[in-house]
C-alpha cells in the first residue's frame, strides 16, 4: 500500500535550515489507505545525527481513502485537511481523533488523485481532484464566503479542466507562475494556466484556464508530477523520472533511472526559487529509495542513464593511410580533459593526439605495414615517482616493437618464432611488468620488463624471457585474454582466454629464465570452449573471484579448485540480456557488484544485469572495430565514462577531449544515490531465512536457528538484546523470489530496519514461485567461526529449479556481510524438447501442465556432479499439487525415517515414506523405477491445501513408535491439527535393511474459521506452537495441544521490517519468535 508523509514545520524554517546547535523536532502527518497518524522526528544533529520517530496521538481510522493531507497553518490547533477517495475533504482534530467537518462536492465521482491548497482558515482551502472521468474539477470544501453554506450541503465545482484520455494520478501547483500539472494514465503530462489559486478568501483562479503543454516522453503510465520555475519533473511505470525545461519548449533534458523494476511511484523535489539546482527523491515499486542532483542550466545535456550518446565528435586524423588500432595513453588517475589517444595505422605509423594535436611518434619497418596490433600501458620508472606510457607493436613476422611514448627512440624490439602475432597483451604485477605476445602454432611469448633511468637519466627498458605458454591444438589457437593470480609454493599461476572459448591455468615457475632455450608450459587445467566458439574476450581477478567474458553473451564467475591438483571450475553463469551476445569486460561497481560491457546491435553498451538497464550507450556501428574506454584501466565504473573508437577510417570520441564528460562526472554518480536498497520490482512470492551474521569489528559469528530448540532460540533472543550494548552487528540474511524473475540475497539489520543487497540471481526465465535452503554455521554452532553457507533450491515457472552453493561472510573493509553465489545445477523438464530433432512434427507436453495436473516429482541434488536427476514421478492426486512437507524420525535402534507430505487442491495430504528414495536412480535403466505408494492418506480440507507444517515426537518406549502433528491451511480459511500415529517395524536392525512404517491417523481437530480470508502459510516455531498467516492482513499465534487448538494472539495491519508480501504469503518467523517468547 502506497504511503505518503507530510512534513509540518510550526513555527520552524524549512528543515535546510535545521539549526545544528539545538536538537529539533518535527510533526509529520503519516496517511495511507484509510489512517492517518501523527508522528514527531526528533533531530539531534549534534548528537552523531541521531533520528527518532514519536507517536502521537491515537491511529485516526476514516471511511474512505486518503489522497491528500494538509495542515491548517494559520490554526494554532492541530487540525488537518483530509481530501479523500469519493470527492469530499474532512477537517480532523489531531488531538481528540474526532471529525469536524465532512464536506462533499455535487460531482459525486470517484478521485484517483487530489491536491488540497490551504491558507489560514478551512474557508480559504481549495480543492483540485483528479476523477475517474479523466477531468480536473476545482471546488471549495469551505465554501468561501458564503459562512451561511453548512456542512451538509454540497459545494459546487467552480472549474473543470478537459483534456487527458486517462484517470489522473497526480496533480501538482506553482503558485508563483499559476501553473497546475496533472499526470495521466493517458502517459501524459499537462500544464494548465490556472493563475492564482487558494490564499486568502480562497481564489480559484481564470474562469478559462488554458492547457499551455502537453509532454509526451514516458513509455507506460505516469504516476507523479512535480512543477518547479522552469522545468517539470514526472515519474512513471517505466523507471524513468523525466526532467523537462520549459524554456528548451519542452524537451527532455534529463532522465533518471537507477530503480530495478515496477515504475517510480513517489516523487518530491526540493524547494527553491528561479532556475537553481533541485534534488529530487525517488521511491521505485521495488521498495528503493533514491537521490539525484539536477543542476540548474541542463539544457541540450542529455542524461547518461537512459539516452543513448548521439553526438559523436571527430577528432579529424591526418595521418598517414587509415587508423585501425586506438588506445588511451596517460596517467589512470587523469581526467578527461588530460587524457592522450594512441592510434597505429593501417602503414605502420604511430600516431598520439594531445592537446587537440596529432604528431606522429613513431614509424615502423616495412614489416609493420599492412598489418600491426597495438597495445600501451602506464607504468612507473624503476626507483622514481615519474611514469611513463609503454606501448607495444606487433607485426606479420613475429617481431614486437616495445617503445616509450614520450622517448620512442629509447625502444627494443623482440622476437619471437616466426608467423603472425595475433595479440598483444599487458599485465602489471607488484614483482614486474609482463607482456604477453600471441603467436604461431598456439605459442604464447612471454617477458618481463622493468623501466629505469640510466647512468645519463635515459629511459631504459631492461628485458627479461620467460618460457612461452602452449596452447591445446584447436582451430583458432590465440591468446585473447590473460591475467595474472596469486602465488603458489610452486610459482606463479595464470589464467588465459584463447579464441576457441577456452580458459586455460597456467603454472610459472618464476621470473628466472630456465636453461633451455625453448621450454613452454602446457596447461594445468582448462575449460574447453566454456565461452563458445567465438572467444573469451576478458578475464579478471577480483575479491579472488575469476570473472570471464565471452561472445556467447554470458560472464562467468571461475574458481581454481585443489582437487587432487589444481583446476579451473565455472561457479556462476550469467548472461546480459536478450540480444547483448558480444561482451568484452567486466567493470566493478561502487555496490559491490560489476557492469558488463559489450555490444548490443550497432551500440558500444555498459549494462547493469541487477537493475537491467544502460549505464551507456554509444552509437559506434558494432562489434569488429578498435576502441578504448575512460575510465576502465582499473576495472572499476565510476558512474560516467566516454568512448573513442575507430569507424570508417575516422577516430570518433563520445565527448570533446577539451570538455568535461558530463554532469554525471560532475554529481558523482549514473545511478543517483542509493537512500535504500530497492529489493524487487514486481511481486514477491516466496522468502527463504538462511540464518544470521554478528559483525564484532572484523570478526564475525553465524547463527542459524532453523534447527535449535525452544531453550536455545530464547537464548538467542536474550544474545539479541545484549547486542546493541556488546556494540555488535547482527544481519539476518534472506533470500527472496519474485514476479521479476530473480533471486535477491537479503542483509537485514532489525535494529535499525537497513536492508543491504547482497547479491541478485537472475538465471530464472519466470517467476520465481518457492526457494527452499540447507544452511549451517561455517565451524558449527559451538564455534561460531567464520561463514555461513547455504544450499539454495529456487523453482519457479517453466518448470525449472535451479540449485545455489552461498557463501556468507563479513566483508571487514565494508563492514557488511558479503555473499558468493557458486551455481551448483539446474534442471528443466522441457530442455531435452528443446534439442530434439523434427519436434516441429510431434505434440508437446507443457511440462507446466503436468504440475497442474497433479504430477508430483522427486529429484535428487548432486553438488559433485553438478547436476539434478529426476528419481521418479507419479500422477497420484490427479490434482494441483499446492504445498510439500518433509519430517524425519528415528526408532529406538537408531534407523532414521524420511516422511513427505503433499497436499493438493482436493484438500487431501498424502503422506510418503521416502526412506529409501535416495537408492532410486533413472541411471540404471532405461524404464525409469516405479514410485511408492502413500501410506496414509488425510481428508483436512473441503479445497485446496496452502501450506503444511510438521512435526514430530517421540513416546515412551512401553508404547512405542512417535506422533507426528500435520497442521495445514486451506483456502476454506480453516486451521486444521492431524497426528499421525508411526509404528515400526519389529525386524528393523540398526545397518541392516529397514521395515515398512505403519502410519495411521489417530486424532484430527479443526478451527473453521481461523482467518476470514484462506490461509497463505504456516510455520512451526517450537512443537505445538504454530504461527499462520491469510491475506486477511492476520497474523496468528496458535497452541496446539491433546486437548486441541487454542487461539494465542493475532497482529493486525502487519507492517514488517521491509515489506508486505503478496497479502501475507510468507511468514517471517524469525519477527515472530520474539512475541512468541514474551
Amino acid at each position: 500500500m502506497e504511503q505518503n508523509l507530510l512534513l509540518s514545520f510550526p513555527g520552524e524554517g524549512p528543515i535546510l535550515t535545521v539549526s545544528i546547535s539545538e536538537p529539533k523536532f518535527y510533526d509529520l502527518a503519516v496517511f495511507g489507505g484509510k489512517a492517518v497518524r501523527l508522528v514527531r522526528l526528533h533531530v539531534d544533529l549534534q548528537d552523531g545525527e541521531h533520528l527518532d520517530l514519536e507517536i502521537l496521538g491515537p491511529l485516526m481510522v476514516l471511511q474512505d481513502w486518503a489522497l491528500d493531507v494538509r495542515w491548517l497553518s494559520g490554526d494554532k490547533h492541530s487540525l488537518l485537511c483530509v481530501a479523500v477517495a469519493h470527492n469530499s475533504a474532512l477537517l480532523l482534530d489531531l488531538i481528540t481523533g474526532n471529525t469536524l467537518v465532512h464536506r462533499s462536492c455535487l460531482e459525486g465521482c470517484l478521485l484517483y488523485s487530489a491536491l488540497l491548497l490551504v491558507h489560514d482558515s478551512w474557508a480559504d482551502t481549495i480543492l483540485v481532484g483528479g476523477t475517474v472521468f479523466n477531468q480536473l474539477v476545482l471546488w471549495k470544501p469551505g465554501g468561501g464566503e458564503d459562512k451561511s453554506i453548512g456542512s451538509e450541503h454540497k459545494a459546487p465545482v467552480e472549474r473543470r479542466l478537459l483534456g487527458h484520455s486517462g484517470v489522473i494520478f497526480s496533480i501538482s501547483y506553482l503558485q508563483e507562475r499559476g501553473w497546475l500539472a496533472s499526470a495521466s494514465d493517458d502517459r501524459s503530462v499537462r500544464v494548465w494556466g490556472v493563475g492564482a489559486l487558494g490564499g486568502p478568501g480562497g481564489k480559484c483562479g481564470d474562469l478559462n484556464p488554458a492547457c499551455l503543454r502537453v509532454l509526451y516522453g514516458h513509455q507506460a503510465r505516469v504516476f507523479s508530477v512535480r512543477l518547479s520555475p522552469g522545468k517539470v519533473f514526472s515519474a512513471g511505470e517505466d523507471g524513468a523520472c523525466l526532467v523537462w525545461d520549459w524554456a528548451g519548449g519542452g524537451k527532455v533534458v534529463r532522465t533518471l533511472k537507477g530503480h530495478r523494476a515496477g515504475g517510480v511511484r513517489a516523487l518530491a523535489v526540493s524547494e527553491g526559487t528561479g532556475d537553481e539546482e533541485r534534488w529530487v527523491a525517488t521511491g521505485g515499486a521495488d521498495g528503493g529509495v533514491r537521490l539525484w542532483r539536477v543542476e540548474g542550466s541542463e539544457e541540450g545535456k542529455v542524461g547518461m542513464e537512459e539516452a543513448v550518446t548521439e553526438k559523436l565528435t571527430d577528432l579529424k586524423f591526418p595521418g598517414q593511410g587509415l587508423p585501425k588500432v586506438v588506445c588511451i595513453a596517460g596517467d589512470t588517475n587523469a581526467s578527461w580533459s588530460q587524457s592522450k589517444f594512441v592510434v597505429c595505422t593501417d602503414q605502420g605509423v604511430v600516431y598520439q593526439y594531445s592537446n587537440g594535436q596529432w604528431e606522429m611518434v613513431w614509424q615502423g619497418t616495412p614489416e609493420f605495414q599492412s598489418y600491426c596490433v597495438m597495445e600501451t600501458i602506464n607504468v612507473s620508472v624503476k626507483d622514481s615517482t615519474a611514469k611513463v606510457n609503454l606501448c607495444a607493436v606487433g607485426n606479420l613476422s613475429g617481431s614486437i616493437q616495445v617503445f616509450p611514448v614520450s622517448h620512442p627512440q629509447c625502444g627494443i624490439l623482440l622476437t619471437g618464432r616466426s608467423g603472425k602475432i595475433h595479440s598483444l597483451i599487458w599485465q602489471e604485477a607488484k614483482e614486474g611488468l609482463y607482456l604477453l605476445a600471441s603467436g604461431a602454432e598456439g605459442l604464447a611469448y612471454r617477458w618481463c620488463l622493468e623501466v629505469e633511468l640510466d647512468e645519463n637519466s635515459t629511459l631504459a627498458l631492461n628485458v627479461n624471457p620467460l618460457p612461452s605458454f602452449l596452447l591445446p591444438p584447436c582451430a583458432k589457437r590465440w591468446l585473447t585474454a590473460a591475467v595474472r593470480l596469486y602465488s603458489t609454493p610452486q610459482g606463479l599461476l595464470w589464467v588465459c582466454g584463447d579464441r576457441r572459448g577456452s580458459l586455460l591455468l597456467f603454472q610459472d615457475g618464476g621470473k628466472e629464465r630456465k636453461e633451455v632455450g625453448d621450454l613452454t608450459l602446457h596447461p594445468l587445467s582448462s575449460l574447453f570452449g566454456v565461452h563458445g566458439k567465438q572467444g573469451v574476450t576478458s578475464v579478471c581477478e577480483y575479491q579472488g573471484l575469476l570473472y570471464s567474458t565471452g561472445r556467447d553473451g554470458c560472464s562467468n564467475g571461475n574458481g581454481v579448485e585443489n582437487k587432487g591438483g589444481l583446476q579451473l571450475e565455472v561457479l556462476r553463469v550469467q548472461r546480459a540480456c536478450k540480444g547483448m551476445e558480444w561482451l568484452e569486460r567486466v567493470l566493478i561497481l561502487e555496490e559491490a557488484r560489476f557492469a558488463i560491457v559489450g555490444f548490443h546491435a550497432v551500440h558500444f553498451v555498459v549494462w547493469d544485469p541487477v537493475r537491467q538497464e544502460r549505464l551507456l550507450a554509444v552509437p559506434c556501428g558494432g562489434g569488429h572495430r578498435s576502441w578504448s574506454l575512460w575510465p576502465s584501466h582499473k576495472g572499476v565504473w565510476p558512474g560516467y565514462g566516454a568512448l573513442i573508437f575507430v569507424k570508417q577510417g575516422a577516430v570518433l570520441t563520445t565527448q570533446p577531449p577539451g570538455e568535461a564528460p558530463s554532469w554525471a562526472g560532475k554529481a558523482g554518480r549514473t545511478g543517483g544515490w542509493s537512500l535504500r536498497e530497492g529489493v524487487h520490482g514486481r511481486g514477491i512470492g516466496c522468502v527463504c531465512r538462511l540464518g544470521m551474521i554478528r559483525g564484532i569489528g572484523n570478526e564475525i559469528q553465524t547463527n542459524s536457528t532453523k534447527d535449535l530448540t525452544e531453550t536455545e532460540r530464547r537464548d538467542t533472543l536474550k544474545d539479541d538484546e545484549k547486542e546493541v550494548e556488546r556494540g555488535e552487528e547482527h544481519w539476518e540474511i534472506v533470500v527472496t523470489g519474485g514476479e521479476d524473475t530473480s533471486l535477491t540475497v537479503l542483509a537485514v539489520r532489525p535494529n535499525s530496519g537497513s536492508i543491504k543487497v547482497l547479491s541478485v540471481i537472475t538465471d530464472h526465465i519466470s517467476s520465481v514461485r518457492t526457494v527452499t535452503a540447507v544452511t549451517r554455521p561455517e565451524g558449527g554452532r559451538e564455534n561460531q567461526t567464520q561463514s555461513l553457507s547455504a544450499l539454495l533450491v529456487s523453482a519457479g515457472g517453466r518448470a525449472q529449479m535451479q540449485c545455489y552453493r552461498l557463501l556468507i561472510g563479513w566483508d571487514s573493509q565494508r563492514l557488511v556481510p558479503a555473499c558468493q553465489v557458486i551455481q551448483v545445477a539446474s534442471h528443466r523438464l522441457d530442455k531435452q524438447w528443446e534439442g530434439r530433432r523434427n519436434r516441429h512434427k510431434t505434440v508437446k507436453m507443457d511440462p507446466e501442465t503436468r504440475q497442474v495436473d497433479g504430477c508430483f516429482l522427486l529429484f535428487s541434488i548432486s553438488e559433485v556432479k553438478r547436476q539434478i536427476d529426476l528419481l521418479w514421478e507419479t500422477y497420484y492426486h490427479q490434482r494441483c499439487v499446492l504445498s510439500v512437507a518433509t519430517c524425519s524420525v528415528e526408532d529406538g535402534k537408531g534407523n532414521r525415517y524420511r516422511l513427505l507430505f503433499s497436499a493438493a487442491t482436493d484438500g487431501k495430504i498424502a503422506v510418503w515414506d521416502l526412506t529409501d528414495a535416495s537408492s532410486l536412480s533413472t541411471d540404471s535403466s532405461s524404464s525409469a523405477p516405479t514410485p511408492p505408494i502413500p501410506g496414509l492418506d488425510i481428508h483436512a480440507h473441503q479445497s485446496g491445501v496452502n501450506s503444511v507444517a510438521v512435526w514430530a515426537e517421540k513416546l515412551g518406549q512401553q508404547e512405542g513408535g512417535c506422533l507426528v502433528t500435520v497442521a495445514s491451511g486451506g483456502d476454506d480459511g480453516q486451521l486444521t491439527v492431524s497426528t499421525i500415529r508411526v509404528q515400526y517395524h519389529e525386524d528393523g536392525k540398526i545397518g541392516g535393511s529397514r521395515g515398512q512404517l505403519h502410519l495411521h491417523l489417530q486424532s484430527q481437530s479443526h478451527i473453521l474459521l481461523a482467518h476470514a480470508a484462506p490461509l497463505t502459510a504456516l510455520k512451526v516455531l517450537s512443537p505445538g506452537l504454530v504461527v499462520s498467516t491469510s491475506s486477511d492482513q492476520r497474523v496468528c499465534l496458535w497452541r496446539v495441544g491433546s486437548t486441541g487448538i487454542s487461539h494465542i494472539g493475532a497482529l493486525f495491519y502487519l507492517f514488517s521490517t521491509f515489506l508486505i508480501i503478496y497479502g501475507l504469503h510468507c511468514i517471517y518467523v524469525w519477527h515472530l519468535m520474539l512475541m512468541a517468547a514474551r
